[in-house]
């Protein structure tokens, strides 16, 4: 082979070679362990009846626009329920079962903006009602929607005045678990005041599973360590019942033996 010829062979080898040869893939990694999901919480199967009630099923959202009625205000005298309430600025509310908001933007002007109101519902659904809703009415800071559970209205403990249930309570499928969530929620001197349709009354025209007796209401909340500490009974188809958590007795000291100086 020619000199030249040869130079420029070795020249060509030395760059191509590096191109041909490719170095070893590394070693495949072991297959990544499988994610698991932590594990789901657990509830207790739901009641279909309590202390001798039958529970009535959840309004679903798509009976909004019902909520919302225009002879509601005629129908049950809404205005004389809020004025019932005794609410006063800076108080904070809790509209548990709010649906798409017909109390819960009529609460928030009466608690003013050093007040709150925190719209709790199970369904996402109304929840969305409630935040277009709420486009109705202008300078609205005070409202807090909070998408609770069967068990837990997710509200923060201690840190409400009154917890305001309207036509709601006779659809809880639990709850026992419910009014606990609800009493760790309370101030010290927070209240509980449940709004149902007269079982009593035959005139009022609502399904009988959706009514409830001032009894039972106070059956049923006694049962889970509370009692009525106040009604209102002018309202013309429901039933208004404040309640507070039982003071749990003080025992008396035990006297003290007299000292041996004295």
């Amino acid at each position: 082979m020619r000199p030249a010829l040869l130079a420029l062979s070795l020249l060509f080898a030395a760059f191509v070679t590096p191109w041909q040869e490719k170095p070893a893939a590394p070693p495949a990694a072991p297959p990544a362990a499988p994610l698991t999901a932590p594990p789901a919480l657990q509830l207790p199967p739901p009641l279909t009846t309590y202390l001798g009630r039958t529970i009535a099923p959840t309004m679903s959202y798509e009976g909004g626009p019902w909520l919302q009625r225009v002879e509601r205000e005629k129908e049950e005298r809404c205005p004389e329920l809020l004025k019932a309430l005794h609410l006063k600025e800076g108080d904070v509310v809790a509209d548990v079962g709010c649906g798409n908001g017909f109390y819960t933007y009529r609460i928030s002007p009466l608690v003013g903006p050093k007040g709150r109101v925190y719209a709790v519902d199970i369904q996402p659904e109304m929840l969305e009602q409630l935040k277009a809703e709420g486009k109705k009415f202008e300078k609205v800071a005070n409202v807090t929607p909070v998408l609770g559970t069967v068990v837990d209205p997710k509200l923060p403990a201690a840190s409400i005045d009154l917890a305001f249930l309207v036509d709601v309570y006779h659809e809880f499928d639990h709850p026992v678990e419910m009014l606990a969530a609800l009493k760790k929620c309370l101030k010290p001197a927070g209240r509980i005041v449940l709004v149902e349709f007269r079982l009593e009354d035959e005139k009022v025209p609502i399904k009988v599973l959706h009514r409830m007796s001032k009894e039972q209401m106070k059956k049923e909340l006694a049962a889970n360590g509370f009692e009525a500490v106040e009604e209102y009974d002018a309202l013309p188809w429901q039933h208004v019942v404040f309640f507070a958590p039982k003071k749990e007795p003080v025992e008396p000291a035990p006297a003290q033996p007299p000292r041996r100086d004295q």
